[in-house]
């Protein structure tokens, strides 16, 4: 088996307990606890109720519970709800996120403040908990930039 492919969780598949690896990608329903050096990747469809720490995490299911990632990116039809902390920050248009959000390099010592996520056409906000209570999240779109020719701007 080659180290380079993630673990996977099927879409059939309900796992509950202690996950540890490098690279997961959950497509079915996972509850309990995951600790990656890697990469979390959350399909459509999928459930995850954890207390998670990795190096990034992309969610397009239902999360709930704590998430502790250097980078985080919300697709389209990620719902999250919990404790989030991530020194980046993506989110796209339609994803949903109800919780605290700690983001940027203040990270979560004392304080509280509020962080304002938006994307082109949706806000979504929740309470944040860092040390400069006037601080917003980081947020990045990843999507490339495109001049009305269709061409991807540099």
């Amino acid at each position: 088996m080659e180290s380079d492919k993630p673990t996977v969780v099927d879409s059939h598949a309900a796992f509950e307990g202690k996950l540890r690896g490098k690279d997961v990608q959950i497509l079915g329903k996972f509850k309990g606890e995951i600790e990656l050096t890697g990469r979390l990747m959350m399909g459509e469809g999928s459930r995850v109720e954890a207390k998670v720490t990795a190096e990034q995490a992309d969610i397009a299911g239902e999360f709930s519970g704590d998430l502790k990632v250097k980078n985080l990116i919300l697709l389209e039809k990620a719902r999250v709800e919990g404790t989030l902390e991530a020194q980046n920050l993506a989110v796209r248009e339609g994803a949903q996120l109800n919780g605290s959000v700690s983001s940027g390099s203040g990270g979560a010592a004392g304080g509280t403040g509020f962080a304002t996520v938006k994307s082109e056409a949706s806000t979504a906000s929740a309470p944040s908990s860092g040390s400069n209570p006037n601080a917003a999240a980081k947020v990045v779109d990843t999507r490339p930039l495109v001049n009305p020719q269709g061409v991807a701007a540099k």
